[in-house]
């Protein structure tokens, strides 16, 4: 991990609740991969990760922010999905999915109890899956805000009580 805000985020996702969601989310997508990153202006950290096809990332680790589509999600606070990158045209030459090789995308904003951005629930895999559908965006949704409450919680214990 290179930092201590690395390994605070690493700490964050050490919860069997969060590890269950992901497990989930690829169970129901079909998905290989499926993380929760913190994504902040200038880095983006796994917090939490299940990686069935991998992809070879660990809780603390960094991708350069720059290259993700998490910062996207970030800055516009919308839902990104694509089926099929190759045959989307708005995403078949984007450098992202090329660089990565992944061909199915589905990342949703983790949004805390206060509101504020604490970064996203993606999953990508090499295939691509049917993910543009009113159920599997409305189970993302989900998955989502249950992990911003276990998030919200989690960080509510740790925070020092100020007496």
């Amino acid at each position: 991990m290179r930092d201590d805000f690395a390994a605070a985020v690493a700490a964050q996702g050490k919860d069997d609740r969060i590890s269950a969601i992901l497990n989930d989310v690829c169970q129901f997508t079909g998905m290989g991969f499926a993380a929760v990153a913190r994504v902040t202006e200038d880095r983006w950290i796994a917090c939490q990760i299940v990686d069935r096809i991998e992809f070879g990332l660990d809780p603390g680790e960094e991708l350069e922010i720059q290259k993700t589509i998490c910062d996207d999600i970030r800055r516009s606070g919308e839902a990104i999905v694509i089926d099929h990158v190759a045959a989307d045209t708005d995403w078949r030459t984007h450098h992202v999915p090329i660089f990565y090789g992944f061909q199915s995308y589905a990342s949703f904003p983790i949004l805390l109890a206060d509101g504020s951005f604490y970064g996203t629930l993606c999953a990508i895999d090499p295939k691509p899956r049917l993910l543009r559908n009113t159920a599997a965006i409305l189970a993302m949704q989900g998955y989502a805000r249950s992990i911003a409450d276990i998030l919200s919680a989690n960080m509510a214990v740790s925070l020092p009580s100020g007496d």
